[in-house]
């Protein structure tokens, strides 16, 4: 790896990517009490930061002379970024995916030209598929992260963040198999050694923090996250290598972390980022960083989110922020017993906006009902104070 790769990988980039912008965000800023920039890589072409790397990877093929075709396993962003890059430059693309996709990513990969093959439970069932139709047809393996030219690709962001904000002190970026982390680290800090890169991971996918933290290659046996994007249990060698020598610090965030960053980019910031996009700003949010005077630059790095599952990730955020309460008490169950119930929630200006009742717990007397509620209230003030007016009418109440 070198400048002048990454530098040609600008060249190679420029007339075909969008030039995303980096904001100033007055909201964020102020909850954290510092300046914190927005790299919008979620308005980037295929929706994601993964495009950098497959275009620049299959244009460095193709001046080495061009390959018959390339293929990829993946399930989400670098199935599009591939079949976008390939189609644009005239080379066929094969995209082998787990049978679980969700049938919009699906289409959208197809949809950018590629050849979709659909196989096994997981990523590594894929992978390997990939492997035996590499073999099989001569096409040239793209790899998600542990590729050289891909790393470069994706040190274009660093490129760009130098270029619109020269005074910049902190970078912060998602990892999950450390192509867009090890490329800008690297980027970076060649040209400006003091400026501190922070890498994001989340706690139910820590493989780089782990192998940052012991300074050995450590993977995990499982990646549990809602943000499919960095749930990666093997990391790139070369990517942790990286990571390791150029980044100074690495930190978890949780999914409710997580989640409560989207929802606050869908209602303070109007934009749609996925979860690992939001990583970034979870870890500024969680005030667990030193961004005390200082000008800090989070990548939002993609905006693919399933619209089915926006609706769990605004739930969950509301939950994470104290914006919805989840409770349960034991009521007699008889007439009136429920309105009673709820005319406490209404004095107190919380909506309820579910119930249901059990009747069959074996530790219920005949005439009991265990009531499980969802409230929405304004904020963790007024849950308790909600929770408070209960008590103080009789009730027993365990919030879940």
């Amino acid at each position: 790896m070198d400048i002048e790769k990454i530098e040609q990988a600008y060249m190679n980039l420029k007339d075909i990517i969008h030039n995303t912008p980096l904001k100033f965000s007055e909201t964020f800023s102020q909850m954290v009490g510092s300046s914190i920039y927005l790299k919008y890589e979620n308005q980037q072409k295929t929706g994601s930061f993964k495009v950098r790397g497959a275009h620049n990877k299959i244009v460095t093929l193709i001046k080495k002379g061009a390959p018959p075709a390339v293929i990829a396993s993946s399930a989400g962003n670098h199935a599009q970024g591939v079949a976008f890059a390939a189609s644009s430059l005239g080379i066929k693309s094969t995209i082998v995916m787990p049978k679980s996709t969700p049938i919009a990513k699906v289409a959208a990969t197809e949809e950018y030209g590629a050849e979709i093959v659909l196989h096994g439970d997981c990523y590594d069932d894929a992978y390997k598929k990939a492997m035996d139709l590499q073999a099989e047809s001569g096409a040239v393996f793209i790899h998600p992260f542990d590729d050289e030219d891909v790393i470069a690709g994706q040190a274009t962001i660093g490129f760009e963040i130098l270029r619109d904000l020269p005074d910049v002190d902190i970078v912060i970026l998602p990892a999950g198999g450390g192509g867009l982390l090890a490329g800008v680290a690297y980027y970076i800090k060649q040209l400006k050694p003091h400026v501190k890169i922070i890498g994001v991971q989340s706690t139910g996918a820590d493989a780089i923090v782990r192998s940052f933290s012991s300074s050995e290659y450590v993977t995990t046996e499982k990646a549990a996250t809602i943000a499919d994007g960095i749930a990666v249990k093997i990391p790139g060698t070369m990517t942790v290598s990286l990571i390791q020598k150029y980044v100074d610090e690495m930190v978890t965030v949780t999914d409710g972390e997580i989640a409560a960053a989207i929802l606050l980019l869908l209602e303070r910031d109007k934009q749609v980022v996925e979860p690992a996009g939001a990583a970034s700003l979870a870890a500024v949010l969680s005030n667990r960083l030193d961004l005390a005077d200082k000008k800090a630059a989070c990548v939002l790095s993609g905006g693919n989110i399933d619209v089915s599952f926006i609706h769990k990730i605004v739930e969950k955020g509301l939950v994470s922020r104290g914006r919805q309460l989840k409770l349960r008490t034991v009521m007699l169950d008889k007439p009136g017993s429920l309105e009673k119930f709820a005319s406490i929630a209404s004095k107190c200006g919380a909506n309820i906006i579910m119930v249901q009742h059990d009747r069959l717990d074996a530790d219920l007397n005949i005439n009991e009902a265990i009531l499980h509620v969802n409230f929405e209230v304004s904020s963790p003030k007024h849950g308790k104070e909600l929770v408070q007016a209960l008590e103080q009418n009789g009730y027993k109440v365990t919030i879940e």
